[in-house]
C-alpha cells in the first residue's frame, strides 16, 4: 500500500524470502498461501483506511480458510502499532517500517543453500524490467505543520554513495534502462552522511553508468535546493528534464503557517532559475487548498501562481489534518469541508486549462517515448517527462511496437492529460 519508497521495501523482503526458500506473488489479486504479508501506509485519512480495509478483509479470508497467518509492516503500524495490535487481534506478527527484516528472521529456513545473503540493497523488482525506483534516503528534517512524515520515518538519513551505485550497476546489469530517483526529501541528500549537498554529485555519477538511459527525480524540497543539481540536469543527456517539487502554496500568510520556510518571492525566484539554468525543463508541483490561514485573498493568489507559472504537471488535495502534527495540535481546522473542495476543484479546472495549452504546443514536435504496453492494436508509452503512474502517457496508433524499447513519435493530437502519435522511422 502507499508510495513507490514502500514498494522498494517490498521488492527487499521479496528478495530476502526468496533467498530463504520461499515462493512469493506481489499484490495477488486473491491472496492464498501460508503467510500474507501488507506492506501499510499511514500518511493520510484516506490511505490509512485503505490498509485497515484490506487488513479486516484478509482478517476474513483467514476466517474462511482461504489463506494463512496475516502480517503486517510499514508506515501505519510504525506510527499506531499499540492500537493496531488491540483492534485486529487476527494479525500473527506486526512490524513497522524500518524492522520488516525481522519477519526473515521469524520464518523457518528452507533454502537449499543459506550462504547466499541478499546484499541490502537487493531486490525483485515488482515494476516493469526495464524501469525502476531508486531510493536514495529516508526520513525528513523539515518538520511541515501539515504533515506526519517525520512522526513515522524519522530524521532524514542518507545512503551512502557508492552503496546507491552499486545498486544501479546490478540493476543496469539486469536490463533496467529507466531510474525514478525517490526520497521524502532529495533537497537534503548528503547533509547527514557527507556535511553538505550531495545530490548533484550522486545523479552525474547515476548518469555515467552504462545502461542508464534515463534519469527522474522526484521530490524535492525548495527550500535549500541544491543548485548545482541544475548543472547536472542541463548537462547531462540521461538525466531527464523533468523536476517533481512540491510546493503546497504561495501565499506567504499560508507558507509561514505550513512551517515551510520559504517566501512567495523565493519561490518564484527559485523557479525562475530553474528554468533558465535547465531550458525546456518539465516541472511537477503539489498544491494545497484549505490550510489554516488560506482564505479567499490566498487562495485568489494560489491561482494567479498556477496561471502565471503554467505548470507542465500538478496534483493537488485539500487540507486534511493529521494526528500529533504541528497544525493539529497549533492551529484551528476552520475551513469547511466544501470549501476546501470546491477551491480544489476551481484549482484543477485552471490546471487541466493549462495541461491542454501546454499539451498543443507538442503537436507537430517528435518525443522519444519508452513503450509500455500495448491497446487495441496501438502502443502506449511516455516520455522523459512523464512519470510512471502519475503522468500523462502517450498513445502510439495503429502498430505494435517493442515493450520495454524507445520509438521515435511524432505527436499529432492533444488532449488535457494525453497525448496521440504516430511512430517514426527515420
Amino acid at each position: 500500500m502507499g508510495c513507490s519508497k514502500n514498494l522498494v521495501d517490498s521488492e527487499r523482503l521479496l528478495r530476502r524470502l526468496e533467498a530463504k526458500g520461499y515462493t512469493t506473488v506481489h499484490d495477488s489479486d486473491k491472496p492464498q498461501g501460508e503467510w500474507v504479508m501488507v506492506n501499510t501506509c499511514g500518511f493520510i485519512g484516506d490511505a490509512k483506511e485503505e490498509s485497515i480495509n484490506l487488513i479486516l478483509q484478509l482478517a476474513d479470508a483467514q476466517r474462511n480458510g482461504e489463506i494463512g497467518n496475516i502480517a503486517v509492516m510499514g508506515c501505519l503500524s510504525e506510527r499506531y502499532l499499540a492500537e493496531l495490535k488491540e483492534e485486529i487481534p487476527e494479525v500473527a506478527k506486526w512490524y513497522g517500517k524500518f524492522n520488516w527484516n525481522l519477519f526473515i528472521d521469524d520464518l523457518p529456513d528452507r533454502a537449499a543453500d543459506s550462504d547466499s545473503a541478499p546484499r541490502v540493497w537487493e531486490r525483485d523488482l515488482t515494476t516493469p524490467p526495464y524501469s525502476a525506483y531508486l531510493k536514495i534516503s529516508e526520513g525528513c528534517n523539515r518538520f511541515c505543520a501539515f504533515c506526519a512524515i517525520p512522526l513515522i520515518t524519522g530524521r532524514h538519513k542518507s545512503r551512502p554513495i557508492e552503496e546507491i551505485l552499486d545498486e544501479v550497476r546490478d540493476l543496469t546489469a539486469k536490463g533496467v534502462k529507466e531510474f525514478n530517483v525517490i526520497a521524502q526529501d532529495l533537497s537534503s541528500y548528503g547533509l547527514d552522511l557527507y556535511g553538505d549537498h550531495r545530490l548533484a554529485q550522486l545523479i552525474d555519477a547515476i548518469s555515467r553508468i552504462e545502461g542508464v538511459e534515463w534519469i527522474r527525480l522526484h521530490y524535492a524540497y525548495p527550500a535549500d535546493f541544491p543548485m548545482d543539481l541544475l548543472d547536472v540536469m542541463r548537462e547531462r543527456p540521461n538525466v531527464c528534464k523533468y523536476l517533481d517539487i512540491a510546493l503546497q502554496h504561495i501565499a506567504d500568510p499560508v507558507l509561514t503557517n505550513m512551517r515551510r520556510h520559504i517566501t512567495a518571492a523565493e519561490t518564484i525566484s527559485l523557479l525562475d532559475e530553474i528554468r533558465r539554468r535547465v531550458p525546456g525543463i518539465r516541472i511537477r508541483t503539489t498544491l494545497m487548498t484549505g490550510f489554516p490561514g488560506e482564505g479567499e485573498k490566498e487562495f485568489e493568489e494560489l491561482l494567479e501562481f498556477v496561471r502565471t507559472q503554467r505548470f507542465d504537471r500538478m496534483g493537488a488535495f485539500a487540507y486534511c489534518e493529521e494526528d500529533d502534527t504541528w497544525s493539529a495540535r497549533h492551529l484551528e481546522d476552520s475551513i469547511p469541508e466544501e470549501v476546501k473542495q470546491s477551491r480544489l476543484d476551481r484549482l484543477m479546472a485552471v490546471q487541466e486549462e493549462i495541461a491542454l495549452q501546454l499539451n498543443e504546443e507538442l503537436v507537430g514536435r517528435r518525443l522519444r517515448v519508452l513503450v509500455e504496453r500495448h491497446e487495441e492494436g496501438n502502443s502506449i508509452g511516455r516520455s522523459q517527462y512523464d512519470s510512471p503512474e502519475v503522468d500523462p502517457e502517450i498513445i502510439i496508433t495503429g502498430v505494435e511496437l517493442p515493450i520495454g524499447e524507445f520509438a521515435e513519435v511524432e505527436i499529432t493530437e492533444a488532449l488535457p492529460f494525453e497525448l496521440i502519435g504516430r511512430h517514426v522511422q527515420d
